[in-house]
């Protein structure tokens, strides 16, 4: 019998449930299983908040495991904080499931000869799916994805040119890092005023209440309300600005084929988190061709989506991101753009999620591509009772 393989596993393993041992007993299907798991400085940086269970508990937990052989907390940060710690440079095999997969992990196993497997993260037997965000609070707000025309809901942008941001309500099937364009800020002020569920009621009215909330007086950078419609508002939505901060025009759609043909078509690949520090502002480009590059390509956007033309889709995707980053340089590095040559050929578009830059990288595909996020559009809105 042959040397059993050294499997390296990472994350932050918080509120232990049966999904994270049914993940860390197929890897152990593979070999040995070593754990890294994330310090509580890392998490609140990933994720906007502490983990509910310490390092210390965590790591004492997923000791108490058979299956695993022996866990350490990582040293390092973001979603690549193993990279010094001896168990992954030792390893046979780095696996993870299909939401922690990045290209920089590739790019780590490569330069490192290590294997790199990914999980389907399929739940034990007849026991459910879980995750850590339903078991947290069993929060329904969801977050939210700008499509197409991101910034002009600004009016430092818009009063340049009137045009619409295209934003999708997405449901909180993971838990999408922090500063990573989701709209993550403003939905944590929207579990300060709700708690799990939007409320019913007029969803404008709610939006702007969310908006106000998120923006108090004396806000020195204000949150676009792209943020707060796109995630009140269900469905994909059209928002349209000429120079305020709040759309003079919004339209919405929750047709089902339209919805499902996002759906079927997206696909998204995980990014290190902006950094705290970083200022997406700096040495920006904004004149009224740039704005104006920027609507027409929304415009497109909107059209292919309503035809569910694919081809035209992915192409107004792209002109809408490329619109973005020739106002707004500071979006992408060179490490952005080698991560979009490696999928160019898979993909028919692509752009960053949010305005700001980091985060995910959206493709827009005719056929699947592996190692991918996939989402899931928000129909309704959720009545408490």
């Amino acid at each position: 019998m042959g040397k059993r393989k050294k499997v390296f596993v990472t994350g932050c393993f918080d509120m232990l449930h049966s999904g994270h041992v049914a993940f860390l007993m197929e890897a152990a299907s593979h070999g040995d299983v070593y754990v890294g798991i994330g310090s509580d400085e890392t998490v609140h940086r990933l994720k906007g908040r502490f983990p509910v269970n310490n390092q210390d508990e965590r790591r004492f937990m997923l000791e108490a495991l058979r299956c695993i052989t022996r866990c350490t907390v990582n040293t390092g940060s973001g979603i690549l904080d193993f990279v010094d710690n001896p168990d992954a440079l030792d390893a046979d095999m780095l696996f993870v499931n299909e939401d922690g997969s990045s290209p920089e992990k590739e790019d780590f196993c490569r330069k490192h000869g290590l294997e790199y497997v990914v999980s389907k993260r399929l739940p034990h037997g007849n026991l459910p799916i879980r995750t850590t965000t339903a078991l947290r609070t069993e929060c329904n707000i969801p977050f939210r994805i700008d499509l197409a025309g991101g910034w002009l809901d600004q009016p430092f942008v818009s009063k340049h040119y009137p045009g619409s941001v295209l934003t999708i309500s997405i449901e909180p099937t993971i838990e999408f890092n922090d500063r990573s364009g989701m709209a993550s800020s403003t939905r944590r002020r929207a579990i300060e005023l709700w708690h799990t569920e939007i409320p019913s009621g007029d969803k404008e009215k709610l939006a702007k209440t969310l908006f106000s909330y998120d923006n108090p007086p004396g806000t020195e950078i204000v949150s676009g309300s792209q943020d707060a419609l796109g995630i009140v508002l269900p469905g994909l939505n059209k928002l349209d600005y000429r120079g305020e901060y709040w759309p003079y025009k919004i339209h919405s759609t929750l047709e089902e084929s339209i919805l499902r043909f996002v759906e079927d078509h997206f696909f998204l690949v995980t990014l290190e988190p902006r950094m705290s520090t970083f200022s997406v502002l700096d040495g920006t480009r904004i004149d009224a061709a740039g704005a104006k590059r920027l609507a027409d390509a929304a415009d497109e956007c909107w059209k292919a989506v309503m035809s569910k033309n694919l081809e035209a889709f992915g192409v107004a995707f792209t002109q809408s991101f490329d619109a973005q980053t020739v106002m707004f340089p500071n979006m992408v590095d060179d490490g952005i753009r080698n991560i979009i040559e490696r999928y160019r050929s898979r993909a028919l578009g692509w752009k960053l999620s949010g305005a700001g830059g980091g985060g995910y990288l959206i493709l827009v595909s005719d056929r699947e591509i592996e190692n991918t996020i996939r989402i899931k559009v928000r129909r309704s809105v959720l009545v408490n009772g």
